[in-house]
């Protein structure tokens, strides 16, 4: 696990330092990009195989945001639309990989409930966006350092690639601040 960690650091402070809105008209910059993205998919693929498997991938993340597609092909249902957990798929992992890169490896996300209301079937990839602003992330973890663990929410819209709103998700997720112990007195320390 601490090699990971390690891993999850480096690709986190080498994706903060990418330009997002990088093109191949500037070469290193949209090199930084996307190696960023191949490495984030690959940590992810190594994680829960079945989200590569699957067709999941993350197209873009950056401090505060995530967005992420699932390919329609491989996740037909049986009247030919995007199946029900695929949608679920693409709308839960980009919460991990928010809270990893912007929380640190140093806390663990945790799923704990995910709602989703299906508005319209999806005859073609679905696409989700996340966003947590920094004084969000900020409350996170000083909670999470001050009593082991915090909970917050991600609301993501789920598009079609018409930009046709297809579902809405709600997930609730609590991270874990790894290596927290209480003391007996009340407060915490980290170890």
């Amino acid at each position: 696990m601490a090699l990971m960690d390690r891993v999850i650091g480096v690709t986190g402070r080498w994706l903060a330092k990418a330009d997002s809105e990088a093109t191949p008209l500037r070469p290193l910059a949209w090199a930084r990009k996307t190696t960023g993205y191949l490495a984030v998919n690959r940590l992810i693929g190594m994680a829960i195989p079945f989200a590569t498997r699957n067709g999941f991938s993350v197209e873009e993340v950056r401090p505060g945001y995530v967005r992420a597609r699932i390919r329609l092909k491989g996740n037909k249902n049986h009247f030919g639309s995007l199946y029900a957990g695929a949608y679920f798929l693409v709308a839960e992992i980009p919460g991990g990989v928010l809270s990893l890169f912007d929380l640190g490896p140093a806390y663990t996300p945790i799923l704990k409930e995910m709602t989703l209301q299906f508005l319209k079937p999806a005859d073609s990839d679905v696409t989700v966006e996340f966003n947590m602003d920094s004084k969000t992330i900020d409350a996170i973890k000083t909670e999470a350092d001050y009593t082991g663990r915090a909970a917050f929410s991600l609301e993501g819209q789920l598009y079609d690639d018409t930009g046709e709103l297809v579902a809405i998700s709600i997930a609730h997720y609590r991270v874990r601040r790894k290596g927290f112990e209480s003391d007996k007195a009340g407060g915490a320390t980290l170890s």
